[in-house]
């Protein structure tokens, strides 16, 4: 594998990375709005990468939505974008030079086995998985093998503590035996993991800064611990808090807040301007076009706020 072809010189790399798994809310365009910001006022490059691991689940009308509803928003790749259902070849050489660092094994539970009663749940909605596919025999593989089940891929995780500091959230640590236990890599239908493939290709792309959701706080540690095996640097975080309507109610594409919808009522740069307004980039929620907010960008006052919220509430009306 070739990694951090960007990564030879100082310059900043910012991300957006979605999963179309639907179109674009308020909150995921200001969330790449963020991150685009973020990186081009320091000077450095925003690319875009589509997490389309799942075929079923993100058809390809939906990512070309995506990226069609960012450039009408001026936020733009200054690279080719990378397509992860095009990536099956690079995130299997991953997973043979972790098998090489530490065990990865097969795990063949079942959905109904994992959810069973007196699993331990997840804060991300997850399970702590008890190990129990960790010590099949080979002779107990080959049983399965011959009853036709196919395996996850799951990688062992050590009783260690990972800490890093978020650009937002403060100092963060995690023991990862405790907190998420041995976790998937790759699905037992062959999809490779997102934590597996957003680690391999931020690495690729020499990725130095990544801006996204808080609901992603609780991923990172299992990130950060999957670059040191592959060897790769730790960009820095920032989970920005997710966002909401001025009420308290968290966005959703399914409650009217479509990008798309916002872009044809009211036009990219009032929504641009209200959302740097809500972002504290702006005083006022004024009309303006993304490139004249990057010297407004001021990451301690954007990264100020407990939460953020669409302020003006007759933008969220249907």
């Amino acid at each position: 594998m070739c990694y951090n072809k960007a990564m030879s010189s100082d310059m900043v790399i910012g991300r957006f990375a979605p999963t179309p798994s639907g179109f674009m809310h308020a909150g995921n365009l200001l969330c790449a709005m963020l991150a685009y910001l973020s990186a081009k006022s320091k000077g450095g490059k925003f690319i875009i990468r589509i997490e389309d691991l799942d075929a079923v689940r993100c058809p390809r009308f939906a990512a070309l939505d995506i990226i069609e509803t960012l450039n009408a928003f001026g936020i733009k790749s200054d690279e080719p974008m990378l397509w992860q259902s095009e990536r099956a070849s690079v995130y299997q050489a991953a997973v043979q030079k972790l098998a090489c660092k530490t065990q990865v094994y097969p795990c063949y539970c079942t959905r109904a086995e994992l959810h069973a009663e007196g699993i331990t749940r997840l804060p991300d909605g997850g399970i702590l998985y008890p190990k129990t596919c960790k010590s099949l025999t080979a002779e107990n593989i080959a049983e399965r093998e011959k009853c036709g089940l196919k395996p996850a891929l799951r990688i062992s995780v050590p009783d260690e503590v990972i800490t890093f500091t978020d650009g937002i959230c403060g100092e963060q640590s995690q023991n990862l035996a405790l907190a998420c236990g041995d976790f998937i890599i790759r699905r037992s239908d062959g999809v490779y993991a997102y934590q597996l493939a957003v680690v391999v290709d931020d690495g690729e792309s020499g990725v130095t800064e990544v801006v996204r959701g808080a609901d992603l706080l609780y991923d990172t540690p299992r990130q950060i611990y999957l670059q040191r095996l592959l060897g790769l640097p730790t960009p820095k975080y920032y989970h920005i808090p997710l966002m909401c309507d001025a009420n308290g109610r968290k966005l959703s594409k399914s409650e009217g807040d479509s990008a798309k919808r916002l872009l044809k009522d009211y036009g990219p740069q009032r929504i641009i301007g209200e959302l740097a307004f809500s972002a504290n980039i702006l005083d006022e929620p004024r009309p303006i076009d993304i490139e004249r907010l990057i010297p407004l960008y001021d990451k301690n006052k954007v990264l100020s706020n407990s939460e953020l919220r669409i302020k003006n509430a007759e933008l969220l009306k249907g």
